[in-house]
């Protein structure tokens, strides 16, 4: 009992009964305990061999068949993204957009900061994908707009 692997689906937990065996449980759900036996691939066996075979009944039949709809309509679900990018990527790709802006050709042609040789769209593709990350883009903006203010007060300082 200790080696048998833990089930986190709840749907599974709750319609699962301890008295049977795995595979009459699988089956009473309608979800298959052998994928050989539920996606069947044509037979090489000949036509006669192959009627006998097809005249067995299955004697078992799902009876829980809420649990494949509660797990299909829970897959369906919309998830939650929280993918982020590597700080070290992070970097390199603010370094790129604080010296080149949008010039996507420019960064190309930049051997110190391109040293991986990337061409513009590779770097472009990149740069939106960091972009469709609101939590590290906007950090990037918010330090970025206080750049400029410390700036803008730095120059102010310098005038009077």
């Amino acid at each position: 009992m200790n080696r048998r692997p833990k089930v986190t689906c709840e749907h599974l937990k709750d319609a699962w009964d301890k008295r049977k065996a795995p595979k009459q449980n699988l089956i009473e759900m309608g979800l298959s305990a052998d994928p050989n036996e539920a996606v069947k691939l044509p037979s090489n066996l000949p036509l006669l061999m192959r009627s006998e075979q097809a005249t067995k009944p299955n004697p078992l039949v799902p009876n829980k068949k809420s649990v494949v709809e509660k797990m299909e309509t829970d897959a369906k679900a919309p998830r939650v993204k929280n993918f982020q990018l590597p700080k070290t990527q992070v970097l390199e790709l603010t370094k790129f957009m604080d010296k080149y802006g949008e010039d996507y050709k420019s960064m190309a042609k930049d051997r110190k900061l391109n040293y991986m040789q990337q061409t513009w769209k590779q770097i472009r593709q990149r740069i939106n994908r960091f972009k469709s990350i609101p939590e590290q883009y906007n950090e990037y903006l918010m330090r970025k707009e206080e750049e400029k203010k410390q700036s803008e007060l730095s120059s102010g300082t310098q005038d009077n």
